[in-house]
């Protein structure tokens, strides 16, 4: 594999893949660039999910990726490296067609209970992305690093573990409003 990395103002050319480290640092540089993104998209979903508690809930996780971002940083300057930069491509086709999903569905809480599910799915996604690093570092002897990584897992297995509950939440409004005739 090859990749760009980004030094200053300068590009250093063709990161060739040959070794624990450079794999380390594609992975690393992976979950930044994500990260970077996904705060945008949380303050989206709670906006698209018209309900002010899930819109506050996505909001908090949106706050809560600045602070993962300064710790992937950190991961970055304890090993003494800088990150790759990446296109993002996976991370735009996923949100246009969940918009695109989105844009079908008319019903108020059913929206809410899609946007939810989602945050879910990306949550799921990540908690692997994280699950990876953490081995990483410790393949690459960097247990420092490995222990900042689990603090990203901790809070990314905290956030599914709360938007599933906010999911039974208004799955079971919706239940009973439909019990009620409404």
């Amino acid at each position: 594999m090859r990749f760009e990395r980004q030094r200053g103002q300068h590009q250093e050319r063709n990161m060739t893949i040959n070794d624990p480290m450079d794999a380390f640092v594609a992975l690393l540089s992976h979950a930044r660039s994500t990260t970077e993104r996904s705060a945008k998209i949380y303050t989206e979903l709670g906006e698209l999910a018209e309900n002010p508690d899930v819109k506050t809930a996505f909001n908090a996780r949106a706050f809560v990726q600045t602070g993962t971002l300064a710790k992937i940083d950190e991961a970055f300057r304890l090993i003494d490296k800088t990150p790759i930069e990446f296109p993002g491509k996976l991370t735009q086709m996923m949100v246009e067609n969940f918009r695109e999903e989105l844009a079908e569905i008319k019903a108020p809480a059913i929206k809410r209970l899609y946007v939810l599910s989602k945050a879910i799915q990306i949550a799921h996604w990540r908690i692997g992305e994280w699950t990876a690093l953490v081995a990483a570092a410790d393949v690459t002897g960097n247990f420092g690093v490995g222990l900042l990584l689990e603090t990203c897992l901790a809070e990314d297995l905290a956030f599914a573990e709360r938007t599933r509950r906010v999911l039974r939440k208004v799955a079971k409004e919706r239940i009973a409003a439909k019990q009620a005739g409404k």
